[in-house]
């Protein structure tokens, strides 16, 4: 089968490359999934490089979620040779076929293509970690979610509108207001650009924000802390900007709000129970037709680099699903 393997890690996607390989087999309690779509996310660009915090032995088959068609299962297992699902795993994405367990999948509901479940569960499962399991979001709040242009940001905001929250979304270029506006209707946009604490006072009328989804860091992270209302929460979700802030305690004990790190997969492997609460949360809401992944656009595995270079130029709003095929 042909797969996407990260032979070696480089800056430039050099060690990347499309080839043949041997077709997985699947093991008892295991599931092997004709792939039919795959999306992209930031964490498979940060392994080609070693820097996300995840970092497999290589060679390794990229990508972390799919969807495709039941290809062989056990008899007395969940599914059936034909079903649609999607899940995902650390790695082995990006290929015409992937193993996984059971246990890891689910049914694509009712009248969902493979394209927009292959897009759920990452994005959706973060951002329902976040904003309700660790956030406590309340219809009402004002959520100000940055990066809101990519994958994981979208998801926030079509979560938290979802959810009846007032969701000011930003982005870092003036060329992607419509777009953003177009993709998830927040209630006001602006550009993350230097200082933004008095844009966020004018459109709260002075309440600022009850949560802060933060997935870039760095500068953004900094001038959020003027952004938090007393008593809220800044949510650190990633760093997309590069560089990792700090901060003085001092600030959050003066101002009255709390800093909350938020590793949804390391989150509900930790707490089973409450992972699965929050995956059957969000799944009900995309059942409901409640949530509403935006695709930028849907190319061939084949054009694998155009998909990774968009990503790493910041040139998307919401995902890219990248297709197998035969």
């Amino acid at each position: 089968m042909l797969a996407l393997v990260v032979q070696s890690l480089s800056s430039d996607l050099s060690g990347v490359d499309l080839i043949e390989v041997t077709r997985p087999e699947r093991k008892p309690g295991q599931v092997l999934v004709k792939v039919r779509a795959v999306s992209l996310n930031f964490p498979d660009l940060l392994m080609t490089r070693g820097e996300y915090q995840l970092k497999p032995a290589l060679p390794f088959v990229a990508g972390l979620e799919f969807a495709g068609d039941v290809a062989d299962a056990d008899a007395d297992g969940p599914f059936r040779v034909g079903d649609a699902v999607f899940g995902g795993q650390k790695t082995g994405a990006f290929a015409q076929y992937a193993v996984v367990d059971a246990a890891a999948l689910r049914s694509v509901p009712g009248g969902m293509d493979h394209a927009t479940a292959a897009s759920l569960g990452a994005a959706y499962s973060t951002a329902y970690t976040g904003l309700v399991e660790l956030g406590g979001l309340e219809a009402g709040q004002w959520v100000l979610v940055h990066g809101a242009t990519g994958g994981v940001g979208l998801a926030a905001c079509d979560l938290a509108k979802a959810l009846g929250a007032k969701v000011i979304a930003t982005t870092g270029s003036e060329g992607k207001i419509a777009a953003l506006k177009a993709a998830c209707n927040p209630d006001a946009v602006i550009v993350a650009d230097g200082r933004f604490r008095d844009a966020v006072s004018g459109i709260t009328g002075g309440r600022l924000c009850d949560l802060v989804y933060d997935p870039v860091g760095g500068d953004i992270f900094d001038e959020s802390t003027r952004c938090v209302a007393f008593g809220g929460k800044l949510l650190v979700i990633g760093f997309a900007g590069g560089r990792i802030a700090d901060i003085s305690t001092n600030i959050p004990l003066i101002k009255g709000f709390s800093v909350v790190g938020v590793r949804a997969g390391e989150y509900a492997r930790r707490f089973p129970d409450r992972g699965a609460r929050i995956r059957d949360a969000w799944l009900g809401l995309a059942a409901q037709g409640k949530l509403h992944p935006h695709i930028d656009r849907v190319l061939p595995l084949s054009r694998w680099r155009e998909a990774y270079e968009a990503m790493a130029h910041r040139e998307i709003v919401g995902k890219i699903v990248l297709e197998p095929g035969a």
